[in-house]
């Protein structure tokens, strides 16, 4: 059996009481750990970063802006609407950092809005200009030759057009499921034989299989 001196009990008390007050003034777990989605918010924000990095070739740079929209996306797809049932559902149960959804998709707003909004100057004010430098320019339609828009009205009636299925919203046709990530069009139709009352809004979804951006003139 070991006996213990004074000396030694008291040192050992000493640290348990330091120990102790250590663990009182630490703060509480939740200032202590990061949000999940915030932290997520932040990994987005080094993918911008990227984008803006002129070290980076001018198409790879374009490449971060487009991987920048897909995680948003998807970002939106899984936590945002998460993030929404639980508030739908009432829970007001914090999450192991502290904060509510309520709280979380306030601060995911003030976070994102400014970078979509810098993803959009990136693109017009940077990428755009630089590729257009370098003979790629992202051109519409009206500001096309006669040839080119002959060329694209070609492409249009014999790529898009065949594919293209409006569909009708009214009292006898309910509102039609818009699948995520894709690209609708919300029209007014109206026969030209008809009065004007006669309009009827239709929704055409754009089909995946179709380009985003058609290459037209010998130049580009």
């Amino acid at each position: 059996m070991q006996v213990i001196s004074n000396i030694q009990l008291k040192r050992r008390l000493s640290a348990v009481q330091s120990a102790k007050a250590k663990l009182t003034l630490a703060p509480p777990a939740e200032q202590r750990l990061l949000n999940r989605e915030l932290s997520l918010i932040e990994f987005f924000r080094q993918v911008l970063d990227e984008a803006h990095d002129d070290r980076n070739p001018l198409l790879e740079r374009l490449r971060f802006l487009t991987i920048f929209s897909n995680i948003v996306d998807e970002f939106f797809m899984v936590r945002v609407s998460g993030l929404k049932e639980e508030i739908e559902h009432g829970c007001v149960k914090p999450s192991p950092d502290g904060m509510t959804a309520a709280e979380q998709l306030e601060a995911i707003r003030k976070r994102l809005v400014p970078m979509i909004a810098d993803q959009m100057r990136c693109l017009r004010e940077e990428i755009l200009p630089e590729l257009a430098a370098n003979g790629i320019v992202s051109a519409p339609y009206q500001s096309l030759s006669k040839e080119e828009r002959d060329t694209v009205d070609d492409y249009f009636m014999r790529q898009v057009f065949p594919v293209l299925t409006p569909l009708a919203v009214d009292p006898a046709h309910p509102f039609p499921y818009i699948s995520g990530l894709s690209l609708n069009l919300g029209l007014v139709v109206q026969a030209a034989e008809l009065e004007p009352a006669e309009a009827r809004f239709v929704r055409l979804k754009v089909p995946g299989v179709l380009l985003g951006l058609v290459q037209t003139g010998a130049g580009t």
